[in-house]
């Protein structure tokens, strides 16, 4: 009974922690993510100044809110979002519309499909 007790314990214990983390990957992504739409809302309006100063804005964000993300994430997928943002900065930096819109697009997709990945569900348990 005693080792029922403490299995039902950790069990639980995992299962929280896993909706913990979910719920923080959820909040910071959601962060990032109206911050690459303010860039895209400037670049949309050829405020390249102002989607500069954004990315830079951007990249605190990410230094910030990704500090512990290393530790459930896959390392790759973390540096694919780094290339995509240092491709972003450039982009702004040359005033490249299409090129800017085009990665803003693909970089918003790769943060917003780390919760959904990381998630607690049968998907991706079995």
């Amino acid at each position: 009974m005693r080792l029922l007790l403490v299995l039902l314990v950790i069990f639980t214990a995992v299962i929280g922690l896993g909706f913990w983390t979910n719920h923080l990957l959820q909040a910071s992504t959601a962060d990032l993510v109206q911050h690459i739409d303010r860039i895209a809302a400037d670049v949309k309006k050829d405020d390249w100044d102002g989607a500069l100063a954004k990315t830079r804005g951007l990249e605190r964000a990410w230094k910030e809110n990704a500090g512990w993300w290393p530790v459930l994430l896959d390392h790759q997928e973390m540096d694919n979002i780094e290339f995509a943002m240092s491709r972003v900065k450039e982009y702004v930096a040359t005033r490249n519309t299409a090129l800017s819109r085009g990665k803003l697009s693909e970089l918003r997709l790769m943060i917003k499909h780390i919760p959904e990945k990381e998630a607690i569900s049968i998907k991706n348990i079995f």
